[in-house]
């Protein structure tokens, strides 16, 4: 009877590591229906047992790729893609297994990353233009990945989640601003588009970056920690990088989109120090050099006075300063400024993709961005405000220009008037003899009618540097 149980366990165990041996596996990302870069290098990767060799077939090489897991289980090859197309079909093989990848096709992919006005959806409520274009969202040629919500005390290889046909079942609870982006680029381009969707509402931005930022920049680590806790989203420091970024950066991506701030409102002093890093830490993850294009927040009644402005002037001060960076302007996009989730995603979607289309793609006939501040000069009681993207024109819309002010020496501002002289502002008000600062739509709410000939909103700005009360 010993013998015999001997023999079984014996037999059991065998089974039990034929078993393991046979285990091929793949990270999710890579799976049915997904979008590689075109004209790049996939770090193609997944487990099997040690020392087994892995054979990698893919439709668009004449050439199988071979490679070995190492002692601990993970294997990897570099995998060449073409020019866009498709769909192609890729096969990884063990001498006891064989996963077979089907409708691939390889375009331009970008993440989709940011707070809960990059994840809202038309599920959400409705979003204005998408819901009455709900029919037309059958686009078998853009897809869809949306990482699960989920967090991590260190960086993680694996993630949830599955790339899907863009359709108008699929589409309805996908970010709404990802979606009209894609749509875009896809027109465009006519190549295939990958859109990644990781998007956590409520979280601040210290959550999406690294905890190297923080453990070599005390005073943003000191900021971090004054965040006050929430039940539904993390805010502690890089728990939705570890868990939702971290994990692509084997992905190859043409770059990324980002629409965040408004939960940083509370914390405005460090933003463009926090944002700034969390690019450059994003890029050397990719060791990338990608186009990030981002959204600036739009006007809302935030409790305390000014802190939506400074924290739109952190967005703009990180455009100016990082490089390879776009920002879209907001403050036209909703009538509502009770409402911190305006209903038009399209125009938002659409204006990233100006970004990508003009700057990543080199279209010269499209106008990236509204008119943005460049420099001023005094001239008399008079100021004459210069912009960037204005070369056609600036165009008031009414009678007269909004939320415009001027401010002498006193530091004490005044209602301006206003008046267009080609493509720069003359700002002036009668009562101040020496002005020596403007302000423009900088305020929470501010809904500012100065647009350049492209039909896009001039960002607010100000001319001055003085301390401001956020609190």
């Amino acid at each position: 009877m010993k013998k015999i149980t001997i023999l079984f366990l014996s037999i059991s165990i065998g089974l039990l590591q034929a078993s393991f041996a046979q285990q091929l596996r793949l990270p999710d990302y890579f799976s049915d229906n997904m979008v590689l870069q075109q004209r790049d290098t996939v770090r193609l990767w997944g487990w099997a047992d040690g020392g087994q060799h892995v054979w990698i077939k893919a439709d668009w090489l004449s050439d199988t790729l071979k490679t070995q897991a190492s002692s601990g289980a993970r294997w990897e090859v570099k995998l060449p893609t073409p020019h866009a197309g498709g769909p192609y079909t890729l096969t990884v093989s063990n001498d006891h297994q064989q996963i077979t990848i089907h409708n691939i096709l390889i375009g331009e992919t970008w993440l989709c990353s940011g707070q809960s006005n990059m994840e809202f959806s038309a599920n959400w409520s409705p979003v204005t233009k998408q819901q009455e274009e709900a029919t037309g969202m059958q686009f078998p040629e853009i897809r869809l990945f949306h990482v699960y919500k989920t967090t991590s005390l260190c960086p993680q290889q694996e993630l949830r989640g599955k790339w899907e046909i863009c359709s108008p079942q699929t589409v309805a609870d996908f970010s709404a601003v990802a979606y009209f982006f894609g749509r875009s680029l896809h027109t465009h381009l006519h190549v295939p588009v990958g859109l990644i969707e990781a998007c956590w509402g409520g979280t601040p931005i210290e959550t999406w970056m690294p905890d190297s930022i923080f453990a070599h920049h005390p005073v943003l680590a000191a900021s971090a920690a004054k965040l006050p806790a929430a039940q539904w989203w993390p805010v502690q420091p890089a728990l939705a990088f570890n868990a939702m970024i971290a994990p692509w950066q084997f992905f190859p991506i043409a770059g990324v989109i980002w629409y965040q701030g408004e939960t940083n409102t509370n914390n405005p002093q460090t933003y463009t120090e926090d944002f700034s890093r969390m690019i450059q830490s994003w890029r050397r993850l990719w060791q990338k050099d990608f186009p990030f294009y981002f959204v600036q927040i739009a006007p809302f009644r935030y409790g305390s006075p000014y802190i939506g402005a400074l924290i739109r002037e952190a967005q703009l001060q990180t455009y100016l300063h990082v490089p390879n960076t776009g920002i879209v302007v907001t403050t036209d996009i909703t009538g509502d400024t009770t409402d911190i989730h305006p209903k038009d995603k399209q125009n938002v979607g659409e204006r990233l993709a100006r970004w990508a289309l003009a700057k990543t793609y080199g279209f010269t006939d499209i106008v990236c961005s509204g008119p943005l501040y460049d420099s001023m000069k005094t001239e008399g009681n008079r100021i004459r405000i210069y912009f960037d993207f204005a070369d056609d024109g600036l165009i008031i819309r009414g009678k007269q220009l909004t939320d415009i002010y001027i401010a002498g020496e006193d530091q004490h501002f005044l209602p301006a008037q206003a008046k267009v002289e080609k493509n720069t502002l003359v700002v002036w008000n009668h009562a101040i003899h020496h002005p020596v600062a403007v302000r423009f739509g900088f305020s929470n709410t501010a809904i500012p009618n100065l647009f350049n000939r492209a039909g896009l909103p001039a960002s607010p700005f100000r001319t001055d540097n003085w301390p401001v009360l956020s609190h």
